[in-house]
This record gives structure tokens, sequence and C-alpha cells, in this order.
């Protein structure tokens, strides 16, 4: 029985797998062992019948290559059968010779009875059936017609014998069928049970390691597993080692976001204190800080919650084309140019991001650029060995090689004659590192201003 964590409502099932698997092997061992029971009885009662009719029509052969008709046209055998059951009265054993307005020649261990004529038929060839003329003994008989030499009449050879015999031998074959069908059946049954409790065994592993891990006694499932379950753990430590992640990182922005928050707040209480002059210039200037400090950390928070790389996709135009027409609304005398594969020319270019998180970073770059140049803006996108790189270059001054560094540092800003927060690349850098992906400035060769190397996971 599974713990469950007090105030848990437990999971909804479905019932025991093992169960389930259990009683689906045996429904289908029975079928199958019904069938095939019931096949192999109808073959072996068959040739046992047979058999049996075979010693029928042996005695019936004999007693015609003996017979012989006499004066008075009479049957006699030149040699007697050699079956001694046939001198005994109610033996089981019979035979007699018959045609119609003849008298019959019965054997001995018919005594007073005789067999019926039966219909009228002409048994050329052995015939053999069933028959229940006398009340205390079911029959069968074998018969056959001939016309012996010497003699107009068309005589009926019939031997019968009791079934008793064979009945009994068909009961003792499906006695034993029975109980070896039987005692197969509950030895698959048992083997399917134990084939089914060792193979879900590796499952109750995983239960029992997920509750130690719950117990804090552990933090991954080390244990050994089977290859068709070693893929589900590998996964499951993926994820327990991606919200371990995801929660350190939550840590470490609340600890940032309270530093950079803490000096702001120091400043305006001191200020607020001292009465000072400039205390509303301060606590203006103060809280812009501290609002573009939450912008930049609420943007990592959103990135990592969004983070997954199973799950996140986006496609790569639909978002370069709407971030073109954005900035391209707010700086009108601009010339922004994109290039790169079409849709339907080397295939639909996607990226392992959420489309939120690619427009930010592309707006970021592309707006800079924007701002920043000379007028020209011209835009890269193409695949790179299991990544998409975006190359955004302006015609404008670039930046320096020892200053390339510290420009993703956040807040820092190297003209500050025009708007900004200085987040819009510390933004970009840590996003894409998030995504698993990297961000570089270099020098463009084409327009000589900066140029912006972004690459992010292909997911295509």
């Amino acid at each position: 029985m599974v713990d469950v964590p007090i105030g848990a409502k437990p999971s909804p099932t479905t019932g025991s797998l093992s169960r389930r698997m259990i009683f689906t092997a045996a429904a289908w061992i029975a079928l199958l062992l019904i069938g095939g029971g019931f096949a192999l009885d109808r073959v072996l009662t068959t040739a046992i019948t047979q058999n049996f009719d075979d010693q029928l029509e042996y005695v019936l052969q004999s007693l015609l290559l003996t017979s012989e008709v006499a004066s008075g046209d009479e049957v006699v055998f030149n040699r007697e059968p050699a079956d001694q059951r046939f001198l005994e009265p109610g033996s089981g054993a019979y035979w007699q010779v018959s045609a119609r307005g003849r008298d019959v020649f019965p054997s001995r261990s018919l005594w007073d009875r005789q067999l019926a004529y039966g219909r009228v038929h002409d048994d050329r060839d052995v015939h053999v059936y069933d028959s229940a003329q006398f009340a205390e003994e079911k029959l069968r008989i074998a018969e056959r017609d001939v016309m012996l030499p010497g003699s107009p009449t068309k005589w009926r050879f019939q031997v019968a014998q009791s079934r008793e015999a064979l009945d009994e031998q068909i009961a003792v074959l499906r006695r034993t069928l029975m109980r070896s069908f039987a005692l197969l059946a509950l030895g698959l049954i048992i083997l399917s049970a134990i084939q089914t409790l060792y193979g879900l065994w590796p499952l109750r592993k995983v239960r029992d390691e997920i509750a130690r891990m719950r117990a804090g006694t552990s933090n991954r499932i080390g244990s050994a597993m089977p290859d068709e379950v070693a893929p589900m753990v590998d996964e499951l430590n993926a994820l327990i080692e991606h919200n371990e992640r995801q929660a350190e990182e939550a840590r470490r922005h609340a600890g940032n976001l309270a530093h950079a928050l803490k000096t702001p707040l120091t400043v305006i209480m001191n200020a607020a204190t001292a009465d000072a002059d400039d205390l509303a210039e301060t606590v203006v200037r103060e809280a812009r800080t501290m609002r573009r400090q939450v912008d930049h950390h609420l943007a990592r928070a959103r990135a990592v919650g969004r983070r997954g790389s199973a799950h996140s996709r986006a496609d790569v135009w639909p978002s370069l084309e709407s971030v073109e027409r954005a900035v391209g609304r707010l700086y009108r005398h601009v010339r922004i140019d994109v290039d790169g594969p079409r849709k339907g020319t080397s295939g639909d270019l996607q990226v392992h991001v959420e489309r939120q998180d690619l427009d930010e970073m592309l707006g970021n770059l592309i707006e800079n650029a924007a701002k920043y140049g000379g007028g020209s803006v011209f835009t890269t996108v193409g695949a790179q060995a299991g990544f998409v790189e975006f190359l955004v270059e302006d015609d404008g001054p670039g930046i320096p090689a020892e200053e390339r560094g510290r420009i993703f540092d956040r807040g820092v800003r190297l003209d500050t004659g025009k708007p900004g927060t200085g987040l819009g690349l510390a933004i970009v850098r840590d996003v894409a590192e998030i995504y698993g992906g990297t961000v570089a400035l270099e020098e463009s060769e084409d327009l000589g201003g900066l140029l912006v190397r972004l690459r992010l996971p292909a997911a295509n």
C-alpha cells in the first residue's frame, strides 16, 4: 500500500496493474486450453473409435472369407471365428448372417436375440453405426451385404460389439485430458503471476525510491533499472534536477532582488530621516532604479518558469516579422532588413524557446540597433549545428572591445543621452542562458557598427 502525505488526496486509479495482467493471461490461457483440449479430444476420440471399428471390420472380413453356402441355401463357415466371446451368451460380441425371407444364422452369444436387419440399403462397402436395439447395452455394428458363390440370395453379414469398452476408453481419455489441462492451466497461471510480479518489481523499486526522496533520505533514484524502465527513471531524475535548479534560481533571484533593492531603500530612508530638501527627487530617482531591477528579475523569473526544452517551441519567422514591424513603427527613420531561409526553402526554423521570450530578446536587440545605430539595421538568421543563429548588425559607432563585457552588467549604459534602463542586453543574456543559448558582441564587417550574435537551441 502506498503511503499518502497528510492532507493529500490519493490519485485516482484504474485498479491493480498486476491483477489486470494476471487476469488477462489467465483468460487467454483458459481460452487456448479449452479450444486445444476440445480439438485434441475430437482427434483422440476419433482415433480410438476408428481403431474399434477396424477390429469390427477385421472380424467381419474373416467371416466373409470363411463363409460358404451349403445345401438348402444355408450359410456355413469352414472355420469358426477364433474369438471365444462369440460362444458365450451375452458376452458383448456378436455376429449374424441374415437375408430377407430367410432363416437367420446368429452367433451363440446372441442366444435368443437377433440383430435388427435395419433399413434397406445396399452395403457393398462396410457400414458401421451405433445401435440401441438392445435395451441393456449399446452396440457398435459393422455390416456388409454380399452375394455368396452358388447362392442367388443377398446376405447381410453383421458383427456387433458392446460400446461399453469403447465408452470407457473415451471416458478415461477425457478424464486424463481434463486433469492434465487443468494442471497445465494452473501451472501457466502461476508462471504468469510470477512473471508479472517479477516484471513489475522495478516499478515497486521506483516507488520506494520516490518515497525515500520524499522522506529526505535521498535526492535521486540511483538503483540500476531494466532497459525498459531506465529511460523513465532518467527522465524523472532530470525532472527532479530541473525543479531543483529552478528552485535554486528562484532563491538566487529573490536574494539578488533583495540585495538590489536594499541600497535604493536605504538612500530613501536616509533622505527621509534627514528631511532632505531633494527628498522628492531622491524618491523618484531611486524608485525608478528599483522598478528597473524589478522588471529585470521579473523577466528572468518568467523565463525560468516557462523553460522546458521538451515543450518550449517557437517559430522564428513570425517572431522576427512581428518585432520588425513593431520596431519599424517606433523608429520610422531606420531601415530594417531581415534575411535568411524563408518558409518552404530549408524548412521552418524553430527554437526551444517560448514565443514571448523570443520576442523579448529579438525586440531588445533590434530596438537597441535602431536606437543607437546610424539608420540601418540588418538581421540575419540561419541554422548552425543544432542552433539557430541570429546576427543583428547596425551602422552606429559600435562598442569598443574593452567595454563589451561590461555592457552586459545591469544598468550599464554607454550612451546616457538616449532614454533607456540599461537592462536590455542583460535581459537578453540572462534569458538566452536560461534556455541554453549564448549571446556575444562583435564588430560588423559590412555596416561597421555593432554585431550581436545570438544563438538559441534549434527545435527542428
